[in-house]
């Protein structure tokens, strides 16, 4: 198979997606809301502050939930905004806030 071929039909197979996307204002959408899960996904486990990576997960939950809405599953996406968004992460939240922590590090406990 020739290189030049394969190049050509990987481009072409691009701007086909891309025109779909285009044309489609629900899967543009859900291109976005993906863009923001996987960006906030990886801020959760980048983020040197616990509490950031909280309310990013937090932002990952409600992206998943706006999916499951894009794909008429309202029920499902309630109860991901109730239980995951509303209990999980604010009990992690809760969590962390009552976990003593140093605020200076090389301070010694009196």
């Amino acid at each position: 198979m020739d290189i030049g071929a394969a190049v050509n039909n990987v481009i072409d197979w691009i701007g086909d997606a891309f025109s779909a996307i285009y044309n489609n204002g629900d899967a543009a959408a859900f291109v976005v809301v993906a863009a923001i899960a996987i960006a906030s996904a990886i801020l959760v486990v980048t983020s040197k502050e616990i509490m950031h990576s909280a309310f990013y997960l937090a932002l990952v939950f409600t992206c998943i939930a706006v999916t499951y809405f894009f794909m008429n599953a309202e029920i499902i996406g309630v109860i991901q905004m109730m239980v995951y968004v509303g209990a999980i992460t604010i009990l992690f939240a809760f969590s962390v806030m009552l976990t003593r922590r140093t605020i200076v590090e090389g301070e010694e406990e009196e």
